[in-house]
């Protein structure tokens, strides 16, 4: 079957990269997201293995509809039986880009009646609508006249790791973080500093990749497991096999922090997962933290002006360019910011630019490399390096 599978715009490579090595075929590239085939067993890995996608789509019916007549009767035609019981709640995910159907609210009503009027022509008796937390979580598109109709397979969002309180608002999404390292081509062998490390996201999503935890390793539920066809021992083999491959192994990955209530929320969490020793966590400055090793790679997060006045945070990047180049020679150093006039106080050159989105803010995800004396002899010693390491 086809799947439509969500992301962030500038992940689409990524998440491309990631189906391949799960098995996926017939994999296309597209706005926010990627295609692929799959049967069920691929479904229940993806969901559990994919770092950098947020919804798992089953498209299920696609039609055309010119009103609203046409478009109720569409989605009574379509058996319910075969995904849902009459006992089970559900909603409407909807997103309308259509001079016909305009507002998505009212395109989720109609979908809505049609799918409870099926059940109580049929049984007598009708499903219960649960935004909050429904069992199943249908989701409906329309581009002018053309809808897909599609089962979400995941439920909740795949950026919901189960290490985030719900209630705490991160200033970094997971999905986004882990997509992070992954363009930067971290892997557990590189020591890894985030010097403004917030909550932690970074380091928990490096920590994750390192003992081979699969992302939804600790969610107690995923959209597929209330279909009505949902396999249980299909699900408890793949799940135990990924258990059996996690290991933690010996890295070095620290982060700092000079907000003592984040700093005590990401030992939490690196504790409520079993990779507090896998991560240091400290209180500190930027301008604090220092190279752990001789090479290694800095990622993170700065503030992008939401608390600082414009002078300020130009100078405080301009800071964070001044510590690069004073003590991280032979390091690569990532930042992402939304601050593009900011970013250029930074008085480095970046080596690599990628657009980024951190919800609605268009960001830039840049890297500086950091050394002594010529381009050229720094690149013949990474190399070289590189070369020793594989």
């Amino acid at each position: 079957m086809q799947l439509l599978i969500k992301t962030f715009h500038g992940l689409e490579g990524v998440l491309a990269e990631e189906l391949k090595g799960i098995g996926a075929t017939d994999i296309k590239e597209l706005k926010r997201a990627v295609s692929c085939a799959g049967d069920k067993e691929f479904i229940y890995k993806a969901n559990l293995h994919l770092r950098t996608a947020l919804r798992i789509l089953v498209p299920i019916a696609t039609f055309k509809a010119k009103d609203e007549e046409a478009l109720y009767k569409q989605v009574q035609g379509i058996d319910w039986s075969k995904y849902m019981s009459n006992k089970r709640t559900f909603a409407i995910d909807a997103v309308a880009f259509s001079e016909i159907f305009k507002h998505s609210k009212f395109l989720a009503f109609k979908t809505k009646d049609a799918i409870v009027d099926q059940f109580k022509e049929k049984t007598g008796d009708r499903p219960s609508i649960n935004v909050d937390d429904p069992d199943v979580q249908i989701n409906i598109h329309v581009s002018n006249d053309q809808f897909t109709v599609s089962l979400d397979s995941s439920g909740e969002s795949l950026h919901r790791r189960g290490y985030r309180d719900p209630n705490h608002k991160a200033p970094l999404n997971e999905v986004l973080a882990a997509g992070m390292l992954k363009i930067a081509k971290w892997h557990k062998d590189i020591p890894l500093v985030d010097p403004m490390c917030g909550t932690g996201t970074i380091l928990m999503e490096a920590a994750m990749i390192a003992a081979n935890m699969p992302p939804a390793f600790k969610r107690k539920k995923l959209g597929f497991m209330s279909w009505v066809d949902f396999d249980k021992a299909l699900w408890d083999k793949i799940y135990t096999e990924a258990e059996n491959q996690i290991h933690y192994p010996k890295v070095n990955i620290v982060g700092g922090d000079n907000n003592p209530q984040s700093v005590d929320i990401a030992k939490q969490t690196s504790l409520d997962f079993r990779l507090n020793r896998m991560i240091r966590i400290i209180r500190s400055d930027m301008k604090d933290n220092m190279p752990t090793a001789p090479r290694g790679m800095m990622i993170t997060n700065p503030p992008y002006g939401e608390r600082l006045e414009k002078d300020d945070l130009n100078g405080f990047y301009k800071s964070i360019g001044n510590h690069l180049k004073k003590n991280y020679n032979d390091w690569q150093g990532w930042m992402i910011t939304s601050n593009f006039e900011a970013l250029k106080h930074v008085g480095l050159r970046p080596q690599h630019k990628h657009t980024l989105y951190n919800g609605p803010l268009e960001c830039k995800f840049v890297a500086y490399d950091m050394f002594e004396g010529e381009m050229k002899d720094f690149k013949k010693k990474v190399n070289r390096s590189r070369r020793r390491e594989s």
